[in-house]
Formats: structure tokens, C-alpha cells, sequence
């Protein structure tokens, strides 16, 4: 039998395909390309916004019309936060959510056995434990992503997934720790701790996300140790201070903004504010050399103003990020901001992302020039063309250099000599 994977969204939800196909493999399913004939079709959904569900169908609908006789399953945030909608979808055969990954497999076992239509999805529920999963390899050769938390209970106005992905829950450490000697083992060399709210991490089981990095840092044969998106406002003087003396701790931080106005940040629901956020860069670029701020902006959400975009596009361009992604407020069904007065009119929204994407890309322009001139360890991952290899420095600068010898997979310093668009040419160092 075989089986094919196709997944939307989020590290988190690539980490848990990653679980999936290693399950899968386990019971003897060859794991083919999405682009062959395959007896099972497993798409994993995203519902952060509309689009991302309309996606969701519209790949569902093709893989149906093109493989009439596979078994179609759908998983994930989509099925989750919307079954009855879901199991409004004709073409999928089993569908699962994102709450009990480990029942995904029977149901496709029964399925293919009785040709019965399948919908088995577990609400959330307060006190449900993180669900153990093992991953002990990625697409990726040097690069391997560890889910550590789940769940969110913020509730900011425009987001669902609270819904999708149920109260905080967080790996134990013991579990942590035998995936990383796993991975470690396997030959990877960064490690990348990921969650849907990764700040709350241990708000659960009495720890904390330091707990998990320091741990991280310890294994031996992983080099280095970084973290996916988090929540701005739980970054304290002291977490900062003791992930600065970390030395295998990357200095990129992925802090998300959404909004650079405090007023839409109060409608949003968002817990912070700008002077906060400022503070928090702040305290980060003091403590460590060269380090990457990077971040979400969102524009559009209800009730924007002229002035108030012009606040946010002006805070983004004060803040100097290393990188933005800039997207527009899509409306979310089952959220308070769907609700909210004041829509922004699409026109609009165009105008202010195309001037938010500017801003954004001038910023990266700042940033990885001020890269040149740096000697840095570079992780060197893929090799496009020819002698051409690109990988990845500490603070996530991609750089690109030449070499007649195969770089993949070795961490070797290089003096970063020019800036691109979106990556520094660099120089081995001889």
C-alpha cells in the first residue's frame, strides 16, 4: 500500500505529519510523493483563515477528481475547530482532527477494510495530557523540529485556534530528552522548539520554556537550539539574560507583532502594547551580538484606521526587523472579529499590505547589510546548483557560497561578503 502526505499551516503541523508518516511506515505503507498514484491521500488542514480552508477543499476536490478510487483522509485545525463542516466535505472518506493523532492510522485501516466512511473527532477538554509523539526524521537533513506545547487560551479576537487546538498542554522533559538523543543520534545538528503558544510552555506541569531550551542545550551532538514564534510578553529580563548564556542558543527571535497601533492591539485582544514590545527588543539586542527580531504584521483588522496603520507601518519601520511577514485580516467565522464593526474593504487592505510589504522589505535590506563584514558558522543544508551551497547562521541569515567540496550537513565558519535580495554571499573561511 501506499500512502502520500500534504500538509498545511505550521511547523507544529508539520512536525505532526512527520509523526504520521513515521506511523504509517511502521505498518508497512510505502510513503510516496503527492504526485504519484497512491492508495491513501492524508491531508492535514490549517484554519488559520478562510483562504486556508477554502485551500483545504479546493486540493481536496482535485485529489478526488484525480485518484477516484484512493481512500481521502482529512486531519488537523480545519476538521477540529469545524466538524460539522468538515464531514460536509464529499470527497473525504475518514476524518480525523488534530486532538488524537494516534487513532488516525486504525481509522484508515478499518476504512480500507470496510470501505466505510469514517468521522472519529475527540473534543478538547480541560486537563487532556500532551499527546506523545516521537519524529526521528525530517525532510531536512541538519534541521529537526520538536513540538513541545500545544494548545492556546489567549483568544485574541481573530483567531480559532483556541478552538482547534484546545487548553495549554506540554511535553514532559523526559520525553523531550529522548527525542533530542534520538534526533542527535540520527545526525541532526539544530534542534527547533515549536508550539502553537511556545511561550506558555510548562504553564501546565509547574516548568518553563528555559526549562526545555536549557535542556535542548545540553544534548550532546546537537549544536545548536532555536525557538519557533512566541508570544512577545512573556520574554522577562531573565529569561533573556539566561538564554544569552546559553552558547549553542540561537539569537533569533520571532516575536509576534500583528499590530505596531495599541489601539487595534486592544481590539485585537492581544496582551501587550507597543511600549512593551519596544522594551522587550530592547533588553534582547542588549544582551545579545547580532541578533534577528522577526515578526508577523497584520493589516486590516477591523475598525483600521488611516492613522492607525500609518502608527503600526511607522513601528515596523522604527523596530528594524530582520524579517516580516505581512499579511492582510481575513475574516474567520467563530471569532469576535468577524463580528466587529468597521470591516476594511479589500481595495484598501491591498493598498496597506503593499505598503506594509515595502516597509518590510526595506527592513530586510537593513538588516542583511548589516550582516556584511561578519565571520559566522554557517550550517550548511542544500546544494542548489553546482558548486553553490546555502545555509543558515545562528541568527537565521541565509547565506549562499562556492565550494568544490559537498558542505551539506557541516557547520564552518565564512565572512558573509555581500547582500542580496534575500541572502549574503559568503567566503569559506580557508
Amino acid at each position: 500500500m501506499k500512502a502520500a502526505f500534504y500538509t498545511f499551516g505550521c511547523k507544529v503541523n508539520q512536525y505532526e505529519t512527520q509523526s504520521l508518516i513515521g506511523q504509517f511506515a511502521a505498518a508497512g505503507f510505502s510513503v510516496r510523493p503527492m504526485e504519484e498514484n497512491c492508495d491513501v491521500y492524508v491531508v492535514n488542514s490549517c484554519t488559520v483563515t478562510g483562504e486556508g480552508d477554502n485551500k483545504v477543499r479546493k486540493l481536496m476536490r482535485r485529489l478526488r477528481r484525480e485518484h477516484p478510487a484512493s481512500l481521502l483522509v482529512l486531519c488537523g485545525c480545519y476538521a477540529q475547530a469545524f466538524p460539522d463542516v468538515a464531514a460536509l466535505v464529499p470527497e473525504a472518506d475518514v476524518i480525523t482532527g488534530a486532538s488524537n493523532r494516534g487513532a488516525l492510522l486504525p481509522a484508515v485501516q478499518r476504512a480500507l477494510s470496510t470501505r466505510e466512511r469514517i468521522q472519529e473527532i475527540v473534543p478538547h477538554h480541560r486537563g487532556e495530557p500532551f499527546e506523545s509523539m516521537q519524529v526521528t526524521h525530517f525532510n531536512e537533513r541538519t534541521r529537526a523540529f520538536i513540538k513541545i506545547q500545544d494548545g492556546c487560551e489567549r483568544y485574541c479576537a481573530y483567531c480559532i485556534i483556541p478552538f482547534a487546538r484546545g487548553p495549554f498542554r506540554s511535553k514532559p522533559l523526559d520525553e523531550l530528552e529522548r527525542e533530542l538523543l534520538a534526533l542527535a543520534a540520527g545526525g541532526y545538528r539544530e534542534a527547533v522548539l515549536v508550539g502553537i503558544n511556545l511561550s506558555n510552555y510548562g504553564v501546565d506541569t509547574g516548568r518553563r520554556l528555559l526549562d526545555a531550551v536549557s535542556l535542548a542545550c545540553s544534548i550532546p551532538g546537537l549544536e545548536r537550539v532555536r525557538l519557533g514564534s512566541l508570544e512577545p510578553e512573556l520574554l522577562d529580563e531573565e529569561t533573556i539574560c539566561a538564554l544569552a548564556a546559553l552558547p549553542k542558543f540561537c539569537p533569533q527571535f520571532h516575536l509576534s507583532l500583528q499590530s505596531g497601533c495599541d489601539e487595534t492591539l486592544r481590539r485585537m485582544r492581544r496582551h501587550y502594547d507597543t511600549a512593551e514590545y519596544r522594551a522587550i527588543v530592547s533588553r534582547i539586542r542588549a544582551r545579545f551580538d547580532h541578533p534577528a527580531i522577526t515578526t508577523d504584521v497584520m493589516v486590516g483588522f477591523p475598525g483600521e484606521s488611516d492613522e492607525e496603520f500609518t502608527q503600526s507601518l511607522s513601528f515596523v519601520q522604527e523596530t528594524g526587523f530582520a524579517k516580516a511577514h505581512v499579511f492582510s485580516y481575513s475574516r474567520r467565522p467563530g471569532t469576535a472579529a468577524d463580528r466587529m464593526d468597521g470591516q476594511v474593504p479589500a481595495g484598501v487592505k491591498a493598498g496597506r499590505s503593499r505598503r506594509m510589504l515595502a516597509a518590510a522589505a526595506e527592513s530586510r535590506r537593513c538588516f542583511l547589510c548589516s550582516q556584511v563584514g561578519l565571520r559566522c558558522d554557517v550550517l550548511f543544508e542544500q546544494n542548489p546548483e553546482g558548486d553553490v551551497y546555502t545555509g543558515y547562521t545562528k541568527n537565521y541569515t541565509p547565506v549562499r557560497v562556492h565550494s568544490s567540496r559537498d558542505l551539506r550537513g557541516q557547520i564552518i565558519p565564512a565572512v558573509l561578503t555581500a547582500a542580496g535580495e534575500d541572502e549574503c554571499e559568503g567566503e569559506l573561511v580557508k
